[in-house]
């Protein structure tokens, strides 16, 4: 089933207007999708339940309701039946000794009480007509004995009387007792085939239970967790600062969706701030950048100010190699300011970038060819990890070496003793990322300064070691290239940079 989920739209990434645009239209159609929520949903779930139970246990009352109406009629047809043949072994005496005629009638009046007093449950089993029919073979049986006590009566001798009436009576007799034996014997196997049936409808009410309890289990998977795992993907793009509006999928709203229309209003609001505390940063370099360029050019021109001051007074009494000293000063401290402005304009210029197909461990080769003399000197051990089998990136090489070249020597100048220097090259666990680690031992940043290091101007060098610039012109230039640029250190046990450049795609 189709579900509110994230989609990629790099065409309005780049257009604000666009992309407020279409998240409102999303808003909309959101907002617009008829409602059929969970709640409703689940409930019509157990509303089914308890119909398909409902109509379970009404079978089963009918059943137990029938079952007790059938016993009824067993009790009432065996008491009828007792009496029947009470009735005929007495007529049989009748006939053979001429004795117990009055025990027969009063049998077979108490056979036709239990008709008249339990006709109902009787009718209900067997209807009205066979009932009807019953009742005449009673009455008829009755008449007979009454006729030959009226025979006894007036003086008849009992061979006329066998003659006149045992016949009938023999037929009347035995039809009322086989019919009763049929009924009897009948309902007894209609009330072995409802026990069986009503054994079955536990089984069939699990079975189907079993079945229905699977679809809702299918449907929370479905319906509601498969959702709730995408939102979740959604939650976390969004801590990464992808703030792409979620699209409707659904062609009905429900709570998810309210939480999708949520989350993208949450989006929005996310994008505004962020817009501002962009500009609210911007303002912050910049007056971070004016403070440091002030601070950073007025030592230099201080001192070309009094050596320049001190030429002028002093000229006609210094010496020729004096002035030349002095000379020199005024030219070191103007490639001091014109080094300070030069990485200034590096930091703030957005120079074209020639992309080519390039291959780390090359440039790391590079790189440490450069620099192998100072390592040298500094009594650094240099230690190579290179990955292999790493796809190329795309970058401007020039650039990524000034990088390098940066990570590399601050890394010499954290180890004023010696130490290790630790440069590896692997694939990101996401094989999205090619990463340059630089690892030294030296002495660490304390932690309070660490998020401060890319901060323009800001440095840990020395006065007059570093203009701290070199790695927030690093850190432009890495994200220029699409990648970032990581750090992790403890202080009196080094510090490791980790680079890290997008693979280069096909197309780049």
């Amino acid at each position: 089933m189709p579900s509110d989920e994230p989609r990629t739209d790099p065409g309005g990434a780049g257009d604000p207007a666009a992309g407020a645009d279409r998240g409102a239209d999303i808003q909309r159609a959101l907002r617009e999708r008829p409602s059929f929520s969970i709640r409703a949903r689940i409930g019509l779930g157990f509303l089914l339940l308890f119909l398909l139970s409902l109509g379970i246990s009404i079978a089963s009352l009918l059943i137990l309701t029938r079952v007790e109406h059938k016993l009824l009629f067993l009790e009432a047809a065996g008491s009828y039946l007792f009496e029947l043949q009470q009735a005929r072994r007495f007529e049989k005496n009748f006939f053979l000794y001429g004795t117990n005629l009055e025990d027969a009638l009063e049998h077979v009046r108490a056979a036709k009480r239990i008709l008249h007093e339990q006709g109902g449950d009787v009718a209900r089993v067997v209807g009205r007509d066979r009932l009807a029919a019953t009742v005449g073979h009673v009455e008829r049986y009755e008449d007979l004995l009454q006729g030959v006590a009226r025979g006894v009566e007036s003086g008849e001798d009992a061979g006329s009387r066998a003659r006149r009436f045992e016949g009938e009576l023999r037929t009347h007799g035995a039809e009322m007792v086989l019919m009763s034996e049929r009924l009897v014997a009948k309902e007894r196997e209609s009330i072995n085939t409802m026990l069986d049936v009503s054994r079955r409808i536990p089984i069939v009410f699990l079975v189907l239970l079993l079945l229905l309890s699977l679809y809702v289990a299918n449907f929370l998977a479905r319906q509601i967790l498969a959702p709730l795992n995408r939102l979740m993907q959604d939650t976390r793009r969004i801590a990464q600062g992808v703030f792409t509006p979620i699209p409707p999928r659904r062609r009905y709203r429900d709570e998810l969706s309210e939480l999708a229309m949520a989350l993208n209003h949450m989006m929005r609001e996310l994008a505004h701030r962020q817009d501002l505390l962009v500009q609210a940063h911007k303002l912050k370099a910049i007056g971070t950048l004016a403070a440091g360029v002030a601070h950073e050019l007025n030592n230099p021109l201080h001192n070309i100010m009094l050596t320049a001051e001190s030429l002028r007074e002093d000229w006609r009494g210094l010496s020729d190699e004096d002035r030349l000293d002095m000379v020199r000063d005024l030219v070191d401290q103007s490639e001091r300011a014109r080094r300070i402005i030069r990485n200034l304009l590096d930091f703030t210029r957005e120079s074209e970038m020639k992309a080519d197909l390039l291959q780390v461990n090359d440039l790391v080769t590079e790189t440490l060819a450069l620099v192998s003399n100072q390592v040298k000197l500094a009594k650094v051990k240099v230690v190579r990890r290179p990955g292999e089998n790493l796809p190329p990136v795309h970058g401007d090489r020039q650039q990524l070496n000034q990088v390098l070249l940066n990570l590399i020597l601050n890394a010499t100048d954290a180890m004023p003793g010696g130490g290790t220097l630790t440069v590896t090259t692997a694939l990101s666990p996401e094989r999205d990322f090619v990463v340059i680690e630089v690892a030294d031992t030296g002495v660490g940043i304390p932690d309070h300064i660490l998020p401060n290091i890319f901060d323009p101007f800001f440095t840990t060098k020395p006065q007059g070691k570093g203009t701290g610039l070199g790695l927030s012109v690093s850190l432009g230039i890495v994200r220029h290239h699409g990648g970032d640029i990581r750090v992790h250190s403890r202080a009196g046990r080094g510090t490791t940079f980790e680079v890290l450049l997008p693979v280069a795609r096909v197309p780049a």
